[in-house]
């Protein structure tokens, strides 16, 4: 490649200029004078002035040199350094091009230093006033000077890590490489530095930063807020960087997240999803808490709201600091409900996208294999279970994140930068939820080991950088989470786990099964005889997926990646069959390898069965590797054989819309706040029976109220008894226990004395101002055993029985 004039030269020198007719002569005359001493020292060689539409005499100082070696390419209008750069550098016809500006803040004879790097075997050779051996000489003004590099650091720490000084305009490259780079640069401002030397990064063409000498001038074009700028049009270029797939990708992922939700997302104040069971009451109960707690300035972690008096220890709890906090403003604009099902289905919809990157990224080139892999990996059978309920295991686009910056740091170019970022990532991962991101890094240590075993010589070469990144990114994460954490496990109303039973492991039959959501082959009664409950449908990717990752994995067998992610499918399924695995079909049971894991700590809280949900992205990549391999293949009968086997087996996994019902009216004793006069400050509103993980309606009784009054009893994870056991809900009481047994059996025992005590004494233990029964089954027995407790018929107002217990009453 050659620049406009033909015959080669030995170097350029390319000077951007717009309105220069002050310094441009002096330029000229110290770059012609040393270019000409020692003779042959720079062999054949020229200067390109690039004016940008001057106004002034710039031109005519180029016209007026008798030197033929010095040219001018001119622009008709002013449009900014970039244009000049790439009219000038496009003119070149060097072995070499070097670009100064027209002040000369770096001398021109420090040209032989960035000579010297390109000697060495680098593509460019970045002139630097930042690295050790750099030399300034007249100074800018101070506060100038800090702008300056503080607006130099943001843009190496964005655009070009590594290189400390993007912004210095003295530079020396590599003729036909900067003629490559410039020509697809498309910039105008002063970000052209960045763009260009982004392009030899990518190109993997060796950058030198070497230190200069360099002076302040006095009528610098360059500006503070210059810096400002570059950082907008980086910004810009990045967005314009984006394929068109790319965004369709991203559109149609937000459009398969409403769909799926479209029961509640159109109204989601008077819609209930319930396959969510109570999840939806305690999710919308999360986000009303955590916008209180943010409007007045109260502690996020903690609340006495639920769970009264004892409180509920919120950060021991699925809160979502990470975006329940910064939802905040909409949810005390327009209610909890709204900012829940906007975040759920903008948060699947950005799980699908993250995923999309990566495997773009990491995986496959191809858009369409990448698009059909996320969109596998963030609705799967699990996921749309989880849709119901769980936003803790919906939102999940910090995984491929942090999976794709320690795959960086293993590659070792730059530790400490990946290791700070894996920290912060990792750090925002947990507000978001702890639970996915132990799934998470069990998951990555599986798929590590693997191909670590397959491939000894990646793994020795990211021995070294780990050992350096990983304690620089806990050193960045602990300190941001060391005191939550010790809130959580320590804190008041902390627990030391939960029990889930015996039953939380998948059998291996629900692996092979259509879950209840799939818009084909769903069956709920063979989905719910296999599961915990229709938020726990934890594995469900159906036979044909099976036989296609299977298929696809012995097609594919000679690629260590995929041998990785079979291992990693296989062992994350055999976990979640739980401590005891039985062989369908017979007797017969075998010990499962998550007995290794079920007591230890951390692991003892999870549910066993959702380590399937670790299946969903590696199904999502195995699907994207064979697409792509389809892609290649020339024979018709083979590529259709193929698309028609991986639509038979999505097919079966596509979900039908999420269910969902009228939502049960709030009662007017609530809604027009009637129960003010019955509950003083310092009291709690007792719903009968206290609300539950059975039964959580009271919490949207207390969201609808503006959090006003508080709530004994509830649906969260709080202790039980002197061993702190976690638990689902608040710690019984005599009296708590006898309401829910008459709720649920209609069975109204014989209230003496004693019973009569005990209610007392619970009641003064909950400081209660009042009980409230709904309509409800069983509420014929609840009001009579009522009345025996508390000695006196209630009243019905507002939709509801009261029952008034301050003296006197």
């Amino acid at each position: 490649m050659s620049g406009a004039g033909g015959d080669r030269v030995d170097l350029t020198v390319v000077v951007p200029a717009y309105n220069e007719e002050r310094r441009l002569g002096p330029t000229l005359d110290a770059i012609t004078r040393y270019l000409d001493e020692p003779e042959g020292r720079w062999g054949e060689w020229e200067v390109v002035v690039a004016d940008d539409g001057s106004t002034d005499a710039t031109r005519d100082i180029v016209t007026a040199c008798r030197d033929p070696r010095i040219q001018l390419v001119a622009s008709p209008h002013n449009r900014g350094k970039g244009n000049a750069l790439r009219i000038g550098v496009a003119a070149s016809r060097g072995r070499r091009v070097l670009v100064t500006d027209a002040d000369l803040a770096a001398p021109i004879e420090e040209l032989e230093k960035l000579d010297k790097a390109l000697g060495e075997g680098n593509a460019a050779a970045v002139g630097s006033r930042s690295v050790p051996g750099a030399t300034i000489g007249s100074r800018q003004h101070r506060l100038r000077e800090l702008l300056g590099r503080g607006g130099n650091f943001l843009i190496r720490s964005v655009a070009v890590p590594g290189i400390r000084d993007t912004q210095c305009g003295f530079k020396l490259f590599d003729g036909d490489r900067a003629r490559a780079a410039f020509a697809a640069s498309r910039l105008d401002g002063w970000g052209i530095d960045v763009e260009v030397l982004q392009y030899f990064r990518r190109a993997d063409w060796p950058l030198a930063e070497v230190p200069v000498s360099w002076s302040h001038q006095s009528g610098s074009k360059v500006r503070p807020l210059d810096y400002v700028r570059v950082l907008g049009e980086l910004g810009r270029l990045k967005f314009r960087s984006l394929r068109p797939a790319d965004a369709f990708a991203v559109l149609l992922f937000l459009l398969m997240a409403t769909a799926l939700y479209s029961g509640r997302f159109f109204d989601p104040a008077h819609r209930y999803l319930p396959d969510s069971l109570q999840d939806q009451n305690q999710w919308e109960w999360f986000f009303a808490v955590t916008a209180d707690s943010v409007a007045h300035l109260r502690d996020p972690l903690f609340t006495d709201l639920q769970g009264f008096p004892n409180g509920v220890n919120l950060m021991a709890n699925t809160v979502m600091l990470g975006l329940s906090v910064p939802f905040a403003p909409l949810t005390l604009l327009f209610g909890p409900a709204l900012a829940l099902s906007l975040c759920m289905t903008l948060g699947l919809a950005a799980t699908a996208a993250a995923w999309y990157w990566f495997i773009v990224k990491r995986v496959v080139r191809q858009r369409a294999a990448a698009f059909l892999g996320a969109s596998l990996a963030a609705f799967a059978p699990p996921m749309v279970s989880h849709a119901n309920a769980h936003p803790n295991f919906v939102i999940l686009f910090m995984i491929p994140l942090i999976i794709d910056r320690a795959l960086r740091l293993c590659a070792g170019t730059r530790v400490t930068r990946d290791a700070v970022v894996l920290g912060l990532l990792t750090a925002y991962q947990v507000f978001l939820g702890e639970e996915p991101l132990l799934l998470a890094a069990v998951g990555m240590l599986l798929f590590a080991g693997a191909y670590g075993l397959l491939r000894r010589d990646v793994a020795k070469a990211a021995r070294r950088p780990l050992l350096r990144g990983l304690p620089i990114a806990a050193a960045v994460c602990l300190p941001i989470i060391c005191y939550p954490l010790a809130w959580q496990f320590a804190g008041p109303q902390s627990y030391q786990s939960v029990l889930h039973g015996t039953g939380a492991g998948n059998s291996p039959l629900a692996l092979l099964a259509f879950a209840e959501r799939s818009l084909i082959a769903g069956d709920a009664a063979r989905a719910n005889a296999l599961s915990l409950n229709p938020t726990e449908q934890n594995a469900f990717y159906g036979w044909p997926l099976v036989l296609l990752a299977f298929a696809i994995v012995v097609r594919l067998w000679e690629r260590t990646l995929v041998k990785a992610l079979a291992f990693t499918a296989l062992a994350a399924a055999v976990l979640s069959m739980g401590p005891r695995i039985r062989v369908p079909l017979t007797e017969t049971v075998l010990p499962g390898p998550w007995a290794l894991l079920a007591d230890k700590p951390l692991f003892e809280s999870v549910i066993e069965g959702r380590f399937a949900m670790v299946c969903a992205p590696v199904l999502g990549m195995l699907l994207a590797l064979a697409i792509e391999r389809l892609g290649t293949i020339r024979r018709v009968g083979t590529v259709y054989a193929g698309l028609l086997a991986v639509s038979l087996a999505l097919l079966p996994v596509i979900p039908a819309p999420l269910k969902s019902t009228d939502r049960v009216d709030v009662p007017a004793f609530i809604t027009d706040g009637l129960w003010k006069s019955y509950v003083r400050d310092g009291e709690s509103l007792v719903p009968v029976p206290l609300p539950d993980p059975g039964n959580a309606e009271a919490l949207h009784w207390q969201t609808a109220a503006g959090l006003g009054f508080k709530l004994p009893g509830g649906y969260f994870n709080g202790p039980y008894g002197e061993d702190r056991i976690g638990i689902y809900g608040a710690s019984p009481r005599e009296t708590s226990s006898l309401l829910r047994d008459i709720r649920y059996s209609g069975k109204v025992p014989e209230i003496g004395s004693n019973w009569k005590a005990q209610a007392a004494q619970d009641f003064a233990f909950w400081k209660a101002g009042a009980l409230v029964l709904a309509p409800q089954p069983n509420d014929t027995q609840l009001r009579r055993a009522l009345e025996k407790l508390v000695g006196r018929p209630g009243r019905w107002t507002g939709g509801v029985w009261v029952w008034d217990l301050h003296k006197g009453s």
